[in-house]
Order: C-alpha cells, then structure tokens, then sequence
C-alpha cells in the first residue's frame, strides 16, 4: 500500500496531461515556456516547505499509503510530485479560463 498516494498524483497529473493535450493549453501550446514555470513554481513551493520544517511548522505524517522515501528531511517524495501537480494544474485552470473567455468575447463579436 505504499505507492497509493504516489499512484494517485501519477494518475492525476496524467489525466490532466490529456487534457492538455486535447485543447492545447499548457505543454502543447509552449512546452518551454510550461517546463519553466512549472519548475519555478515547484522551486518556490519546496522553498517553501523547507522554511517550514526549518521553523517547525510542518513535519511528515506517518501514513501506510506514502512510499517513505524523503527528499530532505521531512520531505517525501510525494510533497515533491504533488507540487508539481498543483503548478500544473493551476496553469490547466487558468489557460482553460482564458480559452473560454477568448471563446465566448469572440463568439460576441461574430454576432
């Protein structure tokens, strides 16, 4: 039971990446531009994180669906892949947002 939560991100982040690839929203639109960001936004969110368990705010959770593999002290693993899908969601959400409003301001013109 240890790779449940990892297999869950995996699943998620996948499923989302068809999504992309459907309406060409994040990778398929700029795959470059997409990479950096995301990787900036992990950076962040694992500074982040750091800071926190430096100052003893946030420590890991004992829990039999994590692999128990740690990145740092504190770190595991899958805080590290659940970054990477809450930046990759958040640009899925807000290039599908923008795509609708340039939908529906276009459809309002034609008409």
């Amino acid at each position: 039971m240890g790779f449940v939560y990892l297999g869950c991100l995996l699943v998620s982040i996948a499923s989302m990446g068809l999504i992309d690839y459907r309406y060409r929203l994040v990778f398929r639109a700029s795959p470059a531009r997409a990479a950096i960001v995301i990787a900036v936004g992990v950076a962040f969110f694992v500074a982040w994180d750091l800071t926190g368990i430096a100052t003893g705010v946030f420590y890991r959770g004992e829990t039999s669906f994590m692999t128990g593999v740690l990145v740092a002290p504190e770190l595991p693993l899958e805080e590290i892949v659940f970054l990477t899908f809450l930046c990759y969601l958040t640009l899925i959400l807000a290039n599908g947002v923008r795509v609708i409003l340039d939908r529906r301001v276009a459809k309002a013109d034609a008409a």
